[in-house]
């Protein structure tokens, strides 16, 4: 029955999915995240929470697009699970926050029961931060449940035991040291003034035509269209899986950050890692061009030898990536294949992008200090 039903309607769903999640549209985006952004600021409590920090002790940790599933061949998590459990246990001892940034749980494809029943260790390792009022859950487009179903509030209180609301957004405030070079002291450095930093968090589906609507649009493709696309083995590329549509959307994510004054954006959504709106590409070519400013011959070699590793990975490079103001983020994700997980930490005054692996443990891939992104 399910292959008859596949062959009569293949062709009518694909058609549907290209129609409603089509390339992003910049206007669209801009205006949904502009909308949720000042709905923070005008409301908090009700989309989302303004949270106030101190920058050098201040501790965040920002981990999504988990997805979790039921262990499946197509649960994406499954491989990366010991990693996210490890990586949650230490942000737990060092006394850090929990930002889960959304599609946390995988709820296109499986039931709540279901991925309720398999993830029990990842539940209650967020349970401990939930606790110690050290975590905050943000809905995605793939958890759109939390959002749209009545009775979330009474399973979000199965699973973590304590009242839990779920938001779309984020924003945290900080006062950050303006750093100035010493005018007669190579290396020295003087405080100037404590200009105030903002940083809008949220998971990066705004303006996706296919699960940004109204409530009945997103209630639709939460608990009917994409249920139906699973039963009957449909998957219809989306920005997460589409390396065309995720790079274009990483763009104009970065596109509205450059426009805000002294504000950074960090989403995930496309799971790929971004830091200070360069890909992993991007800062490799950049990197280049001053190693070819220095004449290093070797330097020049390995460098090289780097991007034509990692290119592979990358559909296209920024034409002004020299240029790019580093007001855009994304934790890129922790179902990666190979089982490997990123996050963003924000710790210690800085911002860093990190990795956690089976090989490894956590690795800093990129680090940059708050104040001197202004």
């Amino acid at each position: 029955m399910r292959r008859l039903l596949r062959i009569i309607l293949l062709k009518p769903i694909l058609w549907a999915a290209a129609k409603f999640s089509s390339k992003p549209e910049k206007e669209r985006i801009f205006k949904a995240l502009s909308r949720l952004f000042a709905s923070i600021h005008e409301e908090p409590g009700k989309r989302g929470l303004v949270i106030p920090f101190e920058c050098k002790s201040g501790r965040y940790i920002i981990f999504s697009d988990q997805h979790k599933g039921r262990r499946n061949g197509a649960d994406d998590f499954k491989q990366a699970e010991p990693n996210y459990l490890a990586a949650l246990d230490y942000y737990y001892k060092e006394v850090f926050y929990f930002i889960n940034l959304g599609d946390s749980e995988e709820l296109w494809e499986n039931n709540l029961w279901q991925v309720k029943k398999k993830n029990k260790a990842t539940f209650e390792a967020e349970k401990k931060f939930l606790q110690h009022n050290r975590y905050l859950k943000i809905f995605g487009n793939h958890d759109l449940f939390w959002d749209n179903d009545p009775f979330a509030w009474w399973q979000l209180r199965n699973i973590y035991e304590e009242k839990l609301k779920v938001y779309e957004g984020v924003v945290l405030k900080t006062l950050v040291g303006s750093l100035e070079s010493g005018a007669n002291t190579p290396g020295t450095e003087r405080r100037t003034n404590d200009p105030e930093l903002t940083i809008f968090l949220t998971h990066g589906h705004q303006g996706d035509a296919s699960s940004d609507g109204n409530w009945f649009s997103k209630f639709f493709v939460a608990r009917i269209w994409a249920p139906l696309q699973a039963f009957l083995r449909i998957n219809p590329n989306t920005p997460a899986y589409n390396a065309e549509k995720k790079t274009l959307h990483n763009h104009i994510m970065y596109e509205w950050s450059a426009e805000q004054q002294n504000t950074l954006l960090i989403t995930g959504h496309t799971h790929q890692p971004v830091f200070a709106s360069l890909t992993h590409l991007e800062r490799l070519y950049k990197n280049l061009q001053f190693v070819l400013q220095e004449k290093n011959e070797t330097a020049e070699k390995e460098a090289r030898a780097e991007i034509k590793k990692r290119e592979g990975d990358f559909t296209a490079v920024s034409v002004d990536y020299m240029t790019m103001k580093p007001t855009y983020f994304n934790s890129g994700c922790c179902c990666f294949s190979d089982g490997d997980i990123t996050g963003i930490e924000i710790a210690d005054g800085c911002i860093r992008l990190i990795k956690w692996s089976a090989a490894k443990g956590r690795e800093v891939l990129e680090e940059a200090n708050l104040g001197r992104l202004f």
